[in-house]
């Protein structure tokens, strides 16, 4: 019976390590998949679809803050601001791809590449060459954690891993804006 406790309790200990070393591990995964540029790697690591909504969300309310209650309130602005919005989605599904998501774990501006620059043409600082590299990690609850870097404008990115039971998946990241 002894034996069984002790046993029991060497699992409980393992697997409590192995859920508190996932982020890490997770970040390491996607490290490789984004110096490989092995995108079904990163596609394990990634939900891509929370991150896509997480970003277009984010965008639409830029938009509608910066545009100010005055446009908001008009028909035309209104109107405006939806296409906006749609546009913005749109360029959203375009930007979370592997190219772009190692473009801002380096801390580079994805509207670099959108205009049409290889990622090799927008690296600023060489010593950034590794996606993540000098992250600040934190956990901010047993299932949500954060790896923020700074983007070439020194404002803070953060990237947010989340768990669903024993795995840890990037699903969302903050921007600066």
């Amino acid at each position: 019976m002894k034996r069984l406790g002790w046993l029991s309790l060497a699992v409980l200990v393992l697997l409590l390590g192995y859920v508190a070393a996932g982020p890490y591990l997770t970040v390491h995964a996607i490290r490789e998949a984004v110096r490989n540029e092995d995108s079904r790697a990163l596609s394990k690591q990634v939900d891509f679809p929370a991150l896509r909504e997480s970003l277009r969300l984010q965008l639409a309310d830029a938009i509608v803050r910066e545009a100010g209650p005055d446009l908001q309130s008009n028909l035309l602005g209104a109107i405006g601001l939806r296409l906006a919005g749609s546009a913005a989605g749109t360029g959203v599904d375009m930007m979370v791809t592997p190219v772009g998501l190692s473009a801002l774990m380096r801390g580079q501006r994805l509207w670099s590449l959108a205009g049409g620059a290889s990622p090799t043409q927008v690296r600023a600082d060489p010593a950034r060459e590794a996606p993540l590299e000098d992250a600040h990690y934190r956990y901010n609850s047993t299932s949500r954690f954060t790896a923020t870097v700074r983007d070439d404008r020194g404002r803070p990115i953060e990237f947010v891993l989340t768990r669903k039971g024993l795995t840890w998946k990037l699903s969302d990241i903050r921007l600066p804006i």
